[in-house]
């Protein structure tokens, strides 16, 4: 598999750990971020993983920089690209060329809170249970069919912080399963539904309470 990010990379490394532990039986081929000083690097480069930076600011157009992105990753001929924080919209040709094998993970009870700042949105809108959802990736935005979601309560007076946190613990457990799933051909995408050990899933996906 191959894994693209941006930032901090925890999801990374939850991966990273699954395999070395024997829980994932898979291998990272290459880890690709789009940002210099994304942490995910150093963590690719501590397990020894291939650590590839292509800068999005060296492209004149989403397309140009897909087809890059797309070039290097076919170098490593992956059955799977996962999305751990990689920060930008994939333009639909891009989609296409993984369609049924790129996962992603988002901070919210898809479909609700597509896009950004997904837990000052669960808090504005007093929401009593807030949580993180795995789902293939389809052109649409945060739209593909859901595999798995986990939710959190939110309390009363929920900081921010504290809630994205306990969020992207529910998320380290979660995205390493839905690979180990995926690797163990259990885990299809079928006329854009997630298909579970040959079992229809709803559209929330496998839920963990």
């Amino acid at each position: 598999m191959v894994v693209l990010v941006s930032g901090n990379g925890s999801n990374l490394q939850a991966i990273i750990d699954d395999i070395s532990e024997n829980r994932i039986n898979a291998k990272i081929t290459a880890v690709i971020a789009n940002q210099e000083t994304a942490y995910g690097l150093t963590r690719a480069e501590n397990a020894g993983i291939p650590a590839i930076y292509i800068d999005h600011k060296n492209f004149t157009s989403r397309e140009e920089y897909d087809n890059k992105l797309a070039e290097c990753i076919d170098q490593y001929n992956p059955n799977l690209i996962v999305l751990a924080g990689f920060m930008r919209i994939l333009t639909p040709s891009f989609v296409e060329r993984y369609l049924g094998r790129m996962l992603n993970i988002h901070p919210s009870l898809l479909p609700k809170y597509k896009g950004l700042h997904t837990h000052q949105r669960a808090i504005d809108a007093n929401d009593k249970e807030h949580g993180a959802s795995v789902h293939f990736v389809t052109p649409e935005l945060d739209g593909g069919p859901v595999v798995l979601q986990s939710k959190v309560p939110v309390f009363e007076q929920q900081d921010v912080h504290e809630l994205a946190q306990r969020v992207q613990q529910q998320e380290r457990q979660m995205y390493p399963l839905v690979i180990k799933w995926f690797c163990e051909d259990r885990l299809k995408m079928i006329d854009n539904r997630a298909v579970l050990d040959n079992k229809i899933l709803t559209e929330e996906g496998y839920a963990i309470e």
